[in-house]
C-alpha cells in the first residue's frame, strides 16, 4: 500500500477507533490533554520529530523546529516534545506559517503555543496543551529532531502515523500501521452498525453488549 493510501485510510478514522485497535494489539493507546488551540480540527500525517530541551549556556543554534520544518512536506506532521511544559511556548506563528507553505498537515506539541490567530488565519491545525505568549527565546533550544520523542506519555519515532482530533491523540507505530488501520476499520463499521440499531430503536442493551462492542463473532474472532 503507498504511504498517500494508508493515510487515506487513517483519514477516514478517529483517535477513538485507533485508540482501540491500538488497545487490542497490546499497543500504548491514545492519550489526553493535548487540543487543537482554535476551532475544530483532525489531522492524519507521517511524524516529523523535534526534542526540545531547556537553554544552555554557549552560541545558539537553529531556531527551535525549523530543521523538522524544512525537512517536512505534505504528508508530515511536526511532533514537539517539549516534556508538557506550560511556562514557554514551543510553537509561534512564523513556524506555523513556514510549515504551512510546504504543505504541512499540522503540529502536536506537548507543550503550549502562541499566535493563535496566525494559526487560525492560515488554517493550519495546532495542537498542544494550550498557549502563553512566552517567548522561547532564551528559554529552550532543539535538543534532536528525527529522533523518538515522548508526547503525552506515547514514544512516537520519525514516521509513526499520528492520528489528532478533537477527542486526543493516537500513535502507530508504521511497521503496524496497516494491521491497525484494518482493524480500526472494522472497529468503525461495527459501531456504526450499532447507532443505526440504536436509531432505528433496538434497546441499548441489546445493541450495545460488550461482546458485540469487543467484535467478538464468527465473523471477526477475538484476537
Amino acid at each position: 500500500m503507498s504511504n498517500s493510501s494508508l493515510l487515506d485510510r487513517f483519514a477516514a478514522l478517529d483517535s477513538a477507533a485507533v485508540s482501540d485497535a491500538l488497545d487490542r494489539l497490546g499497543m500504548p493507546c491514545g492519550a489526553g490533554g493535548i487540543r487543537p488551540v482554535w476551532g475544530p480540527a483532525a489531522v492524519v500525517g507521517f511524524a516529523v520529530t523535534v526534542g526540545l530541551e531547556p537553554r544552555a549556556e554557549g552560541p545558539a543554534g537553529a531556531h527551535i523546529a525549523t530543521t523538522a520544518v524544512e525537512n517536512a512536506d505534505d504528508r508530515s506532521v511536526i511532533v514537539v516534545d517539549n516534556q508538557g511544559r506550560t511556562d514557554v511556548s514551543c510553537w509561534g506563528g512564523i513556524l506555523s506559517l513556514g510549515a504551512s507553505l510546504r504543505g504541512v498537515r499540522g503540529v502536536v506539541a506537548d507543550g503550549v503555543c502562541r499566535d493563535v490567530a496566525e494559526a487560525r488565519e492560515l488554517g493550519f491545525p495546532v495542537f498542544s496543551r494550550g498557549s502563553i505568549p512566552a517567548t522561547a527565546r532564551g528559554r529552550l533550544q532543539q535538543r534532536s529532531t528525527g529522533e523518538p520523542v515522548r508526547v503525552a506519555g506515547l514514544t512516537v519515532e520519525q514516521g509513526d502515523v499520528i492520528v489528532a482530533d478533537e477527542t486526543g491523540i493516537a500513535v502507530v507505530p508504521r511497521g503496524r500501521a496497516e494491521e491497525v488501520a484494518q482493524i480500526a476499520t472494522a472497529i468503525v463499521a461495527r459501531e456504526r452498525a450499532i447507532a443505526d440499531e440504536v436509531r432505528a430503536g433496538a434497546p441499548l442493551s441489546q445493541a450495545m453488549h460488550d461482546a458485540r462492542l469487543a467484535g467478538q463473532s464468527e465473523e471477526e474472532p477475538v484476537r
